[in-house]
C-alpha cells in the first residue's frame, strides 16, 4: 500500500506546577497536507470480550487487538477509505489523555543501521492501539514502547500523554529506537516537527524513558556528535534549512510568548525543550499560541511587514489544521469531572475552543456527524466556513471576530464553573449522564452563536465587492 504524508503539527505541553490552576495539559494543532481531511469527534464505547483484527489501510499493519478496552474519545477522519482513520486525540475513561501525533525526523545516518518498518505501527493506528488500554501517562510510554518492539515503526513520531499528575512526551525516531522524558511539573515544552529532546539520563527512571539497547546501539554505530553528553537531538535528530524555516520559528514563537524576557532568534538551532516560566499558564495561553502566526511581527503573514519577511517562516495555525485541541486534567475539582477536552474545528486563528467533558457517553450530532462535502449544519464546517469568510476580508472582519472568540472564552468559563457546581452533586450514571448533556448543550449554544455570527459577516461582506461604482447617488 502506498504510505500517507505525515501530518505536520504543533505541540506543548504543561506541568501541573507549571498551569495556574494545578492542572496538567497536552495540546496540539493537528495539520495535515491538505487543506481538508474533514474530521469528527467521537466516542468510542467500552468492549469486553473482543476478537478483532486491526488492519491499517494506510501501510497494511495487522495486530490482534486486546479483547477489552476503556471508552475513549477520538476525533478520526470522516473519509476513512481515503484518508485512514488516525484517531489523533482524547481521553479515555480513566482521565488518561494522549495526542498522536507530532511528526520528527530522524537523520539519515541513524535509520541507515535501524531503518523504518514500512508495515509497522502509524500514525493512523496508534491511538487505537494504545489510548484504550492504559492507565497513566507513564504506562502509555512503556506500552507503545513495547508494541515498537513488536511492530517496528514506518515513521518519526511524537506522542504526548498525560494524567492527573504526569505529562510525558515520546519521541520514536528510527524503526525501534525511542526515548521518552517526563515534563517536569513546574516546566512547559513546544515541539515543532523536530526532534525536540535534548539530554538524557539514564540513570533516572522517574523522568526518562527509552528503548532497549539505545545506548549500545549509539555507540556501536558512532552516531554521537558530541565529545561529551548524551543529547538525543544531536545524535538522532535534523539540523538543517528546513528545519531553520518550517520548525525552529514555531518553538520560537510560543517560547517568546512565554519568556518575552529571553533574547532568542526563531531560526536557531539551539532553543530549549524544557522550558521554565515565571509566568503561570493557562488554557488560554496555549490557545493563544496555536491560534498564532507570529501575532505583531514581520514574520505574520496577515501582517503589515515586508513580503520577503511575510513568507519567511511557517506560521502556526494553518488553513490545514484539521483541528485544535487542548486536553486539560484539572486537580481543584473531582477525578469525575476534571477532565476537559478544549476542542476547535476551524482554522485556530479565528475559531473558538470548546470545552467538552471527557466524562460522557456521546458527542453531539454536529461534532459526531460529519459529511465529506460542506453543509451548514455539522461543527467541523461551520467552523471552516466562519475561518473562510474572516480570513477572506481579514483587515475588514478580524477585529469583529477577534470580539466573538473573547466572548466565547467568557462564556466558557462561566459555563464550566456552572457545571461543576451542579457536578459535585451527583455520582455515578447521574453524572455521566449530566456531562454528557452538558456537552450537547454547549454544542447547540456555540453552532447557534457561530452560523448567526457567519450570516452577520456574510451581509456586511456584500458591500466590499470590487464590482462596485460610486459616482452618483442615483446611478
Amino acid at each position: 500500500m502506498e504510505k500517507k504524508h505525515l501530518s505536520a503539527c504543533t505541540s506543548v505541553l504543561v506541568g501541573k506546577k507549571a498551569s495556574i490552576d494545578g492542572s496538567t495539559m497536552i495540546a496540539r494543532n493537528d495539520d495535515t497536507f491538505l487543506p481538508l481531511t474533514p474530521q469528527r469527534f467521537y466516542v468510542h464505547e467500552a468492549v469486553t470480550g473482543r476478537h478483532e483484527t486491526l488492519v491499517s489501510n494506510q501501510n497494511g499493519f495487522t495486530a490482534e487487538l486486546p479483547e477489552s478496552g476503556y471508552r475513549y474519545m477520538a476525533t478520526p477522519n470522516v473519509d476513512i477509505e481515503k484518508d485512514g482513520v488516525y484517531d489523533e486525540s482524547g481521553f479515555n475513561e480513566r482521565n488518561v489523555a494522549m495526542s498522536a501525533t507530532e511528526s520528527v525526523y530522524g537523520n539519515p545516518k541513524a535509520l541507515a543501521y535501524d531503518p523504518l518498518v514500512a508495515d509497522g505501527l502509524a500514525e493512523d493506528s496508534l491511538q487505537t492501539m494504545v489510548l484504550p488500554f492504559i492507565d497513566s501517562a507513564a504506562e502509555g510510554v512503556e506500552y507503545l514502547g513495547n508494541l515498537i518492539a513488536k511492530y517496528g515503526s514506518p515513521e518519526g513520531n511524537g506522542v504526548l500523554f498525560s494524567d492527573k499528575d504526569e505529562v510525558w512526551y515520546m519521541e520514536i525516531v528510527t524503526g525501534h529506537h525511542w526515548v521518552a522524558q517526563r515534563i517536569p511539573d513546574d516546566a512547559y515544552a513546544i515541539t515543532a516537527n523536530q526532534v525536540a529532546i535534548q539530554e538524557v539520563d539514564f540513570t533516572d527512571p522517574i523522568n526518562f524513558k527509552f528503548s532497549e539497547g539505545i545506548q549500545n546501539f549509539v555507540e556501536s554505530h558512532h552516531l554521537n556528535p558530541d565529545q561529551s553528553g548524551w543529547n538525543f537531538r544531536h545524535i538522532f535528530g535534523t539540523s538543517n534549512e528546513k528545519d531553520r524555516h518550517y520548525n525552529t520559528p514555531r518553538v520560537w514563537f510560543g517560547q517568546r510568548y512565554l519568556n518575552p524576557e529571553i533574547e532568542q532568534v526563531p531560526d536557531s538551532n539551539d532553543l530549549p525543550f524544557i522550558c521554565h516560566t515565571s509566568k503561570k499558564i493557562s488554557v488560554e495561553d496555549i490557545e493563544y499560541i496555536l491560534s498564532s502566526h507570529y501575532n505583531e511581527t514581520e514574520y505574520d503573514p496577515l501582517g503589515n511587514g515586508p513580503e520577503a519577511s511575510k513568507t519567511k517562516f511557517r506560521p502556526i495555525s494553518m488553513n490545514r489544521t484539521q483541528n485544535s485541541h487542548v486536553l486539560q486534567i484539572r486537580n481543584d475539582v473531582p477525578e469525575e469531572f476534571s477532565a476537559i477536552m478544549w476542542l476547535n474545528f476551524g482554522v485556530p486563528a479565528f475559531s473558538p475552543y470548546v470545552p467538552f467533558f471527557a466524562n460522557a457517553t456521546d458527542t453531539d450530532e454536529s461534532y459526531h456527524t460529519t459529511p465529506k462535502i460542506m453543509d451548514n449544519h455539522s461543527a467541523y464546517w461551520t467552523y471552516r466556513r466562519l475561518s473562510i469568510v474572516v480570513e477572506s476580508h481579514y483587515q475588514q472582519f478580524i477585529e469583529s471576530d477577534t470580539d466573538f472568540v473573547t466572548a466565547a472564552k467568557e462564556r466558557f468559563r462561566a459555563h464550566v464553573a456552572a457545571v461543576d457546581a451542579e457536578a459535585k452533586r451527583l455520582s455515578g450514571d447521574e453524572l455521566t449522564a449530566y456531562l454528557t448533556q452538558q456537552n450537547h448543550e454547549i454544542a447547540h449554544e456555540m453552532n447557534e452563536k457561530t452560523n448567526t455570527f457567519i450570516n452577520q459577516l456574510l451581509s456586511e461582506s456584500l458591500a466590499l465587492s470590487k464590482l462596485t461604482f460610486n459616482m452618483d447617488i442615483n446611478l
